[in-house]
């Protein structure tokens, strides 16, 4: 069981995010894209897409430092392991806080608004649930085990069994011992990034630099006398018979 669930399943996932991608992109270009909304609905998105987005990119960059980085790296950098753990903690919870704000503001935005509502995808639905169980899932190991809890030391454990997952070493008996939130915590970003290529996801590798600082969409208003419509077709058709004798 344990080499299924810490061996299998992460190697299954990453199959097919890569290959999710590829099928992606070879069937479904122009599906690659945000399916932006903001047309039917702006004032919650303003406030929400720029919190989760901002929520998200710490809540990222800290899950990079915390599985990527060895323990032995900042020793020799002389940080302390109190101070590391200070700073994982307290950041993963403010930039935690934010990215919960806004992911809250982005759901009850697609059931506030009728318009928004009807053109929300079963895909999306699902990537909400998904996003929703696992910032809970983080915040119940950040708050719950680190803030307010006694504390656990997942760097000598499950990011010393991630790293191996991908120089084909995976230690499954570290994961064995950690405790349920983490675990639940492990296979949900697996699964989710199984999830990733088959929803809108898939924009976050096409996106420009400036798209973080861009208006959502620019509007110019149109100057002058406005440009007469295309004629009727009765028009068309009766200008062309030859005028009556």
């Amino acid at each position: 069981m344990n080499t299924l669930v810490w061996v299998v399943l992460p190697y299954a996932c990453l199959a097919v995010f890569v290959a999710g991608h590829v099928w992606r992109w070879r069937h479904d270009q122009f599906g690659w894209t945000t399916h932006t909304s903001q047309l039917l609905e702006s004032r919650l998105l303003r406030l929400g897409s720029p919190m989760f987005h901002l929520g998200a990119f710490g809540v990222i960059g800290g899950h990079a430092m915390g599985l990527l980085v060895p323990a032995s790296l900042t020793e020799t950098l002389g940080i302390p392991e109190h101070l590391y753990h200070q700073v994982a903690v307290w950041g993963g919870t403010v930039t935690g806080i934010v990215m919960v704000a806004g992911l809250a503001l982005l759901i009850a935005r697609r059931f506030v608004s009728g318009r928004v509502r009807r053109v929300t995808t079963r895909m999306d639905k699902v990537l909400y649930v998904f996003l929703a169980a696992m910032v809970v899932l983080g915040m119940t190991a950040t708050v719950g085990e680190n803030l307010l809890g006694s504390g656990y030391d997942y760097r000598e454990t499950i990011a010393v069994w991630f790293r191996g997952v991908f120089w084909f070493q995976p230690h499954t008996e570290l994961m064995t011992g950690a405790p349920l939130v983490y675990q639940l915590h492990a296979i949900g970003g697996f699964l989710f990034l199984a999830l990733w290529p088959f929803t809108r996801l898939v924009h976050v590798w096409s996106a420009p630099l400036a798209y973080l600082w861009r208006p959502y969409v620019v509007y110019r208003a149109r100057r002058g006398p406005v440009p007469a419509g295309p004629p009727a077709p009765a028009v068309v058709r009766d200008a062309a018979r030859p005028a009556a004798r």
